[in-house]
Parts: structure tokens; C-alpha cells; sequence
């Protein structure tokens, strides 16, 4: 969405009020008079887009994740324990494009945990599923299948099928759903890798039959 700049003449208590939301909602002054002019004629911006979409994603998530509160429209955390001793906490961040090309946004998965066993096994299990993932997108998706692993953390880049805002955010749930769901599994039966990983794949490619994400 194009921007150009123009001047207007406002009253100083309306500025004092708009200068007040705007630090609230921690954006600008202008992207809030922007939001404000387009609600008010009907048009969507990238922020309507975004906090559309999030909507979604957060009715539809299920009620073992924790919304995190935002101040960024682009950005939105869920929490949700681990079913492993000591219920260490693992974070979903989604974070949207403001003007997206041939993808969405990013998904940042991150453990907190002191267990360094824990640690191998969140490693091992996302070195299979970034190598079943890149091998399957690979099929039906001509865009390079972006990601990065540490210890702690997992990042990919998220697809744009071009969705509408429903649908991308019940696209997101569904994956970041079935993300969890694995993990869970996995952790619960170390021992059995290789036939589990294989298994929890399967259920994967169920899901990009309906949605490329």
C-alpha cells in the first residue's frame, strides 16, 4: 500500500488526544490518524489486515495457549508448558508483513529451559521436521523454504497463499497446532525417533494437502 505526505491543520487538542492513543497503542501519530481515516471510510490497512488475522488466529488456537499481550499490530505471542517434568515453557511468535510478498510473515518457536537434555531433544526434533518440511514444500511450493535452528530456538518463514484474513489465521493455527501437538508427542517417547518422527510427519502432509503456510 502506497503512502504519500500531506499536511493538515488539526486542533491542538485533538493532536494532545491522538499523541496519547498513538503511545498506547505504541505507533505513531500518523499511522494512527491513518487507521482512524481509513476505519471511519472503509478501508483496510496493514494494521487492519494484521490485528483481522490475529483475531482469528486467537479464536482459534485452542485454550491450552496463552495470548500474550502486544504492543506491536504486527506481532502476537502464545505460551503454552511443555508435558515434560518441570513443564518448561515454549513460546509461538508470530510476526506478520506489512506489505507481503511471497511471504507472510515469521514464526519464531523458542524453549526456556535449563535441561540440556531437553535442549537435544527440541534440537532433534526440529532438524526432522526442517528437513521433511523444506523436502515436501519443495514439491508443491516454488518459494526457497526459509529457516534458522539454534538451541533454543526455531524460525521459519511463513507462506503467502494469499489468503484472506480468516483464512490465513486459521491456516497459522493449524500449523502452529500441529507443531505443538508433535513436539508434545515426541518429547513423550524419546526412545521411539525415528518411527514417531515419521508418524507426526504424516499428520503434517495432512495439512498442507488443505493449506501451503
Amino acid at each position: 500500500m502506497n503512502k504519500s505526505v500531506y499536511s493538515l491543520v488539526l486542533m491542538d487538542d485533538i493532536i494532545k488526544a491522538v499523541d496519547r492513543e498513538a503511545y498506547r497503542l505504541g505507533t505513531s501519530r500518523s499511522n494512527l490518524i491513518n487507521q482512524i481515516l481509513a476505519q471511519h471510510l472503509a478501508c483496510e490497512t496493514p494494521e487492519m489486515r494484521m490485528r483481522s488475522t490475529f483475531d482469528y488466529l486467537s479464536e482459534l488456537i485452542g485454550e491450552s495457549f496463552r495470548i500474550q499481550q502486544q504492543r506491536s499490530a504486527s506481532l502476537m505471542t502464545m505460551r503454552t508448558s511443555l508435558d515434560y517434568k518441570y513443564h518448561p515453557t515454549i513460546s509461538y511468535k508470530v510476526e506478520l508483513q506489512r506489505a507481503p510478498d511471497q511471504y507472510i510473515g515469521t514464526l519464531r518457536v523458542q524453549i526456556r529451559t535449563q535441561s540440556q537434555l531437553l535442549l537435544n531433544l527440541f534440537k532433534e526434533f526440529f532438524m526432522f521436521r526442517i528437513r521433511f518440511e523444506a523436502e515436501e514444500l519443495a514439491k508443491i511450493c516454488p518459494h526457497e523454504y526459509v529457516f534458522s535452528l539454534t538451541d533454543e530456538c526455531f524460525t521459519r518463514k511463513l507462506y503467502n497463499s494469499g489468503l484472506t484474513p480468516d483464512k490465513t489465521g486459521e491456516a497459522i493455527s493449524r500449523y502452529i497446532r500441529n507443531l505443538d501437538s508433535s513436539l508434545q508427542s515426541f518429547l513423550a517417547s524419546p526412545s521411539e525417533s525415528e518411527p514417531q518422527l515419521l508418524r507426526l510427519g504424516s499428520e503434517y502432509l495432512q495439512l498442507i494437502n488443505d493449506t501451503i503456510i
